[in-house]
């Protein structure tokens, strides 16, 4: 029994056993996580407390272990946070993305601004105990980990305050969950919110939205553009479409080019805003019913998947497709979002190319630009380690701060999580390819919070129960609850009664301000209806950014 006692026995710290003690908590937790408790799980932040359970009975690792893996899981995490959010992120500052990050952004100051009175007022809990009771309740992983590794620049030798800290986070994060549930709770019987309605208002605005590219068939009947080639129908609605086909008053097909001319009597397929049609309508003529594909003719449409590195950045107008191929592109579908096919556009490895022309010549193209969804299930690991690489070095630069005796870095969770963003967003200008598999992407993120929740769990958990079940951990579950609720109370009550903000995005607004995913499947759910999603994802890249850089400066300003 020698060889089963060293590697299931407490204590034991070779290779072999912390391995099968990291498979255990982390098969464990993920399976225990899934359990609903009145339609909520925890998810993979389950590991953490499996982790603590082991823990607190003796079962560890060798530091040095439990530092690599908690470290390297961190950054695994955050790079894949990073490279999902990143190219939504500058676009969430556009029209009808602000006021949702602006409150947000007010929600985490009122976190910030209520740790902080709570660390003046009760002057027995210490700011790393704090400091990770708010990440608990703002349910942010992130936050723990660049928060963490703010203690250790400021002194290497802190482990027991990186434990107290992860316990803190720990006490509070159960509550802070159904803290925001209960805030969405709270607002909508405050206002006595019917949620059916809200649902049958906010499909009522997304009928009229003009950022989804709508298709659509006009007849020619102005005679004032009578003659008129595609250049001069541009010069006249202004805005950026494509006239997909046409169909001559005779009954012949033809894919335009920017020579042709149009006639009263031809039929134009269009694809344009949304929110354009009517003014289509007014210079071309009314809006009729035809389907293009029971029409006879040789022209085709095809999706064609851009999966050769060459093409990572180039415009669409680079491709020549009227003068080489005999094409039109009409839409390029990036990440499940379809986007109007603008000669200026700049494709992306992954993206699908709608184009419009002869089955030869949609054959060539596809030839030419990859069309092999085999290459796009092959791991861009290049990017991956240049980015890690790159995220480390600038986590690594200190910023000195007036009144800050340390200098602030962003860490090895701050680092990364911004050269994510940038390379999602401007990666394709270094020729990098940014694509990853939704799988992958998943998996990477996944695993490397596993390993994180595991470390931390497994560190402290010999000190969990002696801190956390006694008059001072009873105090950090309700300091944990009050960050939680009261922020979005506040802000809940100001979207509703001043900005008068549908029901479904005041729910997507508080998980994504608090990064909680259980929140969000709590909203889909209850209400059926993607909305809450879009308003999460909408806040959710500034607030994660937000999240690891407050937690620092707290570390940073008041320890």
């Amino acid at each position: 029994m020698e060889w089963f006692l060293q590697l299931f026995a407490p204590g034991n710290m070779t290779l072999a056993s912390t391995i099968v003690l990291y498979s255990f908590v982390i098969a464990a937790g993920i399976l225990l996580g899934k359990i609903k408790i009145c339609g909520i799980s925890l998810g993979v932040t389950f590991v953490l407390f499996v982790g603590l359970f082991m823990g607190h009975w003796g079962y560890t690792a060798n530091s040095d272990v439990l530092h690599f893996l908690r470290e390297f899981g961190l950054i695994l995490f955050i790079f894949a946070i990073g490279m999902q959010v990143g190219p939504g992120f500058f676009s969430s500052f556009k029209k009808g993305g602000v006021r949702l990050n602006m409150l947000a952004c007010f929600v985490i100051l009122l976190n910030v601004a209520i740790v902080v009175a709570i660390f003046f007022i009760d002057g027995e809990i210490s700011i790393t105990a704090l400091v990770g009771v708010m990440s608990g309740a703002v349910t942010n992983t992130p936050g723990l980990g660049a928060a963490q590794q703010a203690i250790l620049q400021v002194n290497p030798d802190a482990g027991l305050a990186t434990e107290e800290m992860a316990m803190g986070y720990a006490a509070a994060y159960p509550l802070g969950v159904i803290g925001i549930i209960l805030s969405m709770l709270l607002i909508k019987r405050l206002f006595r919110i019917d949620t059916e309605k809200e649902v049958k208002a906010i499909d009522r605005d997304l009928q009229d939205m003009e950022h989804q590219p709508r298709i659509f068939t006009l007849e020619v009947t102005n005679l004032l553009i009578d003659g008129y080639d595609l250049v001069q129908l541009h010069r006249v609605i202004a805005g950026d479409f494509v006239v997909s086909r046409l169909r001559t008053s005779d009954g012949r097909v033809e894919i335009p080019t920017a020579k042709t001319y149009i006639h009263c009597g031809d039929k134009l397929l269009i694809v344009a805003q949304g929110g354009d049609v009517h003014r289509f309508a007014a210079v071309i003529g009314p809006e009729v019913e035809m389907d293009w594909e029971a029409t006879p003719s040789q022209i085709v449409s095809r999706r064609i998947l851009i999966t050769k590195n060459e093409f990572n950045g180039i415009t669409l107008a680079q491709l020549h497709l009227h003068a080489v191929y005999q094409l039109n592109a009409t839409r390029v579908n990036r990440a499940g979002v379809d986007l109007l096919a603008s000669p200026k556009l700049r494709l992306q490895v992954g993206d699908r190319l709608t184009v419009v022309g002869p089955e030869e010549d949609i054959s060539r193209l596809a030839s030419k630009l990859g069309n092999s969804l085999k290459r796009l299930n092959e791991p861009n690991l290049t990017t991956l380690f240049i980015g890690i690489f790159l995220g480390i070095v600038l986590g690594s630069v200190p910023i000195a701060f007036p009144g800050i005796s340390v200098p602030m870095k962003l860490g090895l969770a701050g680092g990364p999580l911004v050269v994510a963003i940038l390379i999602s967003r401007f990666g394709y200008k270094i020729k990098l390819v940014t694509y990853t598999s939704s799988a992958a992407s998943l998996f990477m993120r996944e695993i490397g919070i596993s390993l994180f929740l595991a470390s931390v769990g497994i560190a402290s958990g010999g000190n969990f129960a002696a801190t956390v079940f006694n008059t001072m951990g009873m105090w950090w579950v309700i300091w944990g609850f009050v960050v939680t609720f009261f922020p979005l109370v506040g802000v809940g009550i100001l979207a509703r009664k001043v900005y008068k903000m549908n029901f479904l995005s005041i729910m997507g607004l508080f998980g994504g301000s608090m990064t909680d995913p259980p929140a969000l499947a709590y909203a889909n759910n209850s209400t059926g209806h993607d909305c809450p999603a879009v308003a999460y994802s909408t806040v959710y890249p500034l607030t994660m950014f937000l999240r690891v850089v407050a937690a620092q400066l707290l570390v940073l300003i008041l320890m």
